[in-house]
């Protein structure tokens, strides 16, 4: 059984106990004030410090509880690094000049809200247009731009137009894994025996990559001996639903298949120094199925508050449960609104029974939801 940790109240009647039990000559009783009540509060302050420090020794001793250096270290036992924070890129910005003019390697872009990029070469000018690849200044996934997005010189470059757009999406950029996402891969890893290219490994490559947080796998998907792993961006591509942005496709380095492009590119170069040789592995993003909601009989709960918990919870239920060819039930989304505190009666109207993927590449997403009472 658990151990149980006294409190400090406890303690701090233990420590009156003991002082009281001694028997010392004239000692029968406490003032509150009395430095005899001042000591044993001292003592039992500091006992309860051992005790939160024991605790504390206890959490780091194994991977499922540990924290900060003591959980990387559990995970560098089995090969598992946190995910570090990256920086969005773009292969082509795209400004109007007039004549020859370019902008140069190094030179600093700013978006809209502020977000700043900066061109990792020296553009390449043709047709009164020069284009560059940049990079974001700064890492994390508020980098990520789809393509068209406008950008502006941070300083003026003669001949170049002020303004210009990303021609292509801004994509990579991942915010530092937290640590509960980066102790379910530990404690995958600890649960897992061998490396001889099963699916739980494509699973773990890719959810190893920054910026992925889900993945699956498709035996033979493009034929035999293919293996295609379909993954998701749910925080990185918050823009895009959690899709991936870029083209499905193989690695760089392997000349069998087409080339993917984006971050479905990044997570195949990712996975091939660790894939099978054999195996033609293709990186996909899922195809959205929108599944829509319609909610009644909510009667007095019909209110602003709820509403949003009910499409929350709902967000939360197929982020959970969804899967490329994959079926959800009418039991997942009844228990993920029954859950929500304080809503007494609902009933889904629409869909009306489980919902299943169009084809294998296909997943149910949440759609659009609409209330009644």
């Amino acid at each position: 059984m658990p151990f149980a940790r006294p409190t400090l109240t406890e303690l701090q009647q233990q420590a009156q106990q003991d002082v009281l039990g001694a028997a010392i000559s004239g000692i029968d009783a406490f003032l509150r004030f009395s430095v005899l009540m001042v000591l044993t509060w001292v003592q039992a302050q500091m006992s309860w410090l051992h005790y939160e420090y024991l605790d504390w020794i206890a959490r780091q001793a194994v991977p499922w509880t540990a924290t900060d250096e003591f959980l990387a270290g559990w995970g560098l036992l089995k090969g598992v690094s946190k995910k570090q924070a990256t920086a969005a890129t773009s292969s082509k910005v795209s400004f109007a000049v007039t004549g020859t003019a370019i902008i140069p390697a190094g030179t600093t872009l700013t978006r809209s809200d502020g977000w700043t990029y900066a061109t990792t070469a020296d553009s390449v000018t043709a047709s009164g247009v020069t284009t560059a690849p940049v990079t974001s200044t700064s890492t994390g996934s508020s980098g990520n731009a789809v393509a068209g997005t406008g950008l502006v010189l941070g300083s003026p470059v003669q001949g170049v137009q002020a303004s210009g757009t990303l021609t292509t999406a801004a994509t990579g950029g991942a915010d530092i894994e937290t640590d509960d996402d980066y102790r379910s891969r530990v404690i995958a890893a600890y649960q897992a025996t061998g490396s001889d290219g099963r699916e739980a490994e494509y699973i773990e490559w890719a959810t190893a990559v920054s910026g992925v947080t889900r993945a699956w796998v498709n035996r033979n998907g493009a034929g035999a001996g293919s293996v295609v792993v379909y993954v998701m961006f749910d925080d990185a591509e918050s823009a895009t639903g959690g899709f991936p942005v870029g083209s499905d496709g193989a690695a760089a380095s392997e000349g069998r298949y087409t080339t993917a492009t984006g971050d479905q590119l990044t997570v195949a170069n990712a996975i091939w120094p660790d894939q099978p040789v054999t195996a033609l592995v293709i990186v996909a993003s899922p195809i959205a199925q929108p599944v829509d909601f319609v909610i009644t009989d909510l009667g007095t709960g019909n209110t602003t508050a709820n509403q949003a918990s009910i499409t929350a919870a709902l967000q939360d239920m197929f982020r959970r449960v969804s899967a490329p060819g994959g079926t959800v039930h009418p039991n997942q989304w009844e228990e993920a609104i029954a859950a929500i505190s304080g809503l007494t009666q609902f009933a889904v109207s629409s869909p009306s029974g489980a919902v299943a993927a169009n084809n294998v590449g296909s997943m149910p997403v949440f759609g659009t939801i609409s209330f009644a009472s």
